[in-house]
């Protein structure tokens, strides 16, 4: 019995290493996202966007590739905070990559899918918003409005079957204002204010 007690004892730094090692480094990349993630959010409160943007990207550089579900609502918020930090280019193109990579995913939340492509469909407004302003033809630009309005559309249709009369509401604004910035005179645009979130 005092053998057994004593191999046990010996064996069990052994064991302890062995989970370090193991499971105990994705428990710290764990802890280590979760300060970066709060970080993130508490930037964003203070608006200071470039700190929210580079919290969130060393965030998504140590989460666990078994965190999935948090790993894709960090992306989100992390190209909202982009857009907000002046980097919409980029924000409108890891949006579209993750729109499509919830649309193919059937376990993905249906809510955040929404989300994102709420927030993917705002990106295609601000961008078809600074196009029109550069002058650009429409045939650059017509594509992302109505690529947006669409998308508009669709979520006010899904706005509509689930009762929620709120994002109904916001929505069928959103798709308003995206058929006026299509049909808006460029003279007209360019006396208006550039638009915020």
């Amino acid at each position: 019995m005092r053998r057994l007690l004593l191999s046990g004892w010996l064996v069990l730094p052994i064991a302890g290493w062995a989970y370090h090692e193991g499971p105990g480094q994705d428990r710290l990349r764990m802890d280590e996202a979760d300060a970066a993630l709060r970080r993130a959010h508490a930037a964003a409160v203070a608006e200071d966007w470039a700190d929210s943007v580079a919290e969130y990207e060393a965030a998504l550089k140590v989460m666990p590739k078994s965190m999935e579900a948090e790993t894709r609502r960090a992306r989100l918020e992390l190209n909202k905070a982009r857009m907000l930090a002046k980097q919409l280019p980029t924000a409108h193109d890891e949006l579209t990559a993750l729109v499509e990579e919830l649309a193919a995913d059937p376990r993905a939340d249906a809510a955040l899918l929404a989300e994102a492509r709420s927030t993917q469909a705002n990106a295609q407004y601000y961008m078809t918003w600074l196009m029109r302003l550069e002058g650009q033809p429409r045939d650059k630009w017509e594509p992302e409005i109505e690529a947006a309005r669409q998308t508009y559309r669709l979520l006010a249709e899904q706005a509509e079957r689930s009762k929620d009369e709120a994002a109904g509401k916001r929505h069928r604004e959103d798709l308003e204002s995206s058929i006026r910035l299509a049909r808006m005179e460029l003279k007209d645009l360019q006396g208006l204010p550039l638009p915020s979130q």
